[in-house]
């Protein structure tokens, strides 16, 4: 982590990205433990926003404050990974639809942008990991901001977040760069065209997709993605609409004596 300098007003801010970021990316490894006085003089600012950021991020579940030892790094387990894609799963899918219904122009000239450069660093000679999550998450991010709910776009950032903690992806490892650019631009597309469902069932395709690759290669069975289902998903396979969540009307009749719907 380098010194921080910048103005008064944005300085809780930037300590705070600077520690997660430094979390995120492994500068700041799972289970080391800091002191906020530590931090405070290694980013060249006063101990209060660290300890802010710190509060802010147990809150989030990055880092844990033990009594009178600091605070220790955490670790994300496998459980917890199916819990953030479960999460992500339910929050991002009818998300999109909605976005996609308020699309306007200037908001899709802004997601095709972010597209574009996911695909500068999938076509890149040598990409970074730090460049290809961070144009991945943009993405994602513009389109949830179209949704108009701020609150559920810092959410799913958390949920990244703690994904990329435990350091995995499935970039190079079960699919390349341009296999995911792909799966970002199906969505696109449908949201060029105006398809709100067809965006949803997109993006519900590439969340889960991605879990299924991720748990594989966390538990060592590579090949056996296809045995991998998160929780929720069947309010995906089942008939019901990704969307709303509503399922389709019944063509059967009532049994006799049930209230009607």
């Amino acid at each position: 982590m380098e010194p921080i300098t910048t103005d008064r007003e944005s300085l809780k801010d930037r300590v705070y990205s600077t520690i997660r970021d430094a979390i995120v990316m492994g500068e700041l490894v799972p289970g080391s433990r800091h002191s906020v006085y530590q931090l405070a003089e290694k980013l060249n600012v006063s101990r209060t926003p660290v300890r802010e950021a710190l509060l802010k991020l147990a809150d989030q579940g990055m880092v844990e404050f033990q009594r009178n030892r600091g605070v220790v790094i955490l670790a994300t387990t496998i459980h917890d990974l199916e819990e953030v894609f479960s999460l992500r799963l339910l929050l991002e899918v009818p998300a999109t639809f909605r976005a996609v219904r308020l699309m306007t122009p200037a908001r899709l000239d802004e997601l095709r942008t972010a597209l574009d450069d996911l695909k500068e660093t999938a076509e890149s000679p040598e990409p970074t990991a730090k460049e290809h999550l961070e144009r991945d998450a943009r993405f994602h991010r513009v389109l949830l901001e179209a949704s108009g709910n701020l609150r559920l776009v810092n959410i799913v950032d958390t949920m990244r977040d703690v994904q990329m903690v435990r350091g995995v992806w499935t970039a190079g490892t079960t699919r390349d760069l341009s296999t995911i650019w792909e799966e970002h631009s199906k969505v696109f597309r449908c949201a060029e065209r105006g398809d709100a469902h067809g965006a949803a069932r997109a993006m519900a395709d590439h969340i889960s997709g991605t879990a299924r690759l991720l748990l594989g290669q966390e538990v060592g069975m590579h090949g056996t993605e296809s045995t991998f289902e998160l929780p929720w998903i069947d309010l995906f396979t089942s008939g019901i609409d990704p969307a709303s969540g509503t399922a389709p009307a019944s063509d059967e009749p009532p049994a006799p004596g049930a209230d009607p719907a």
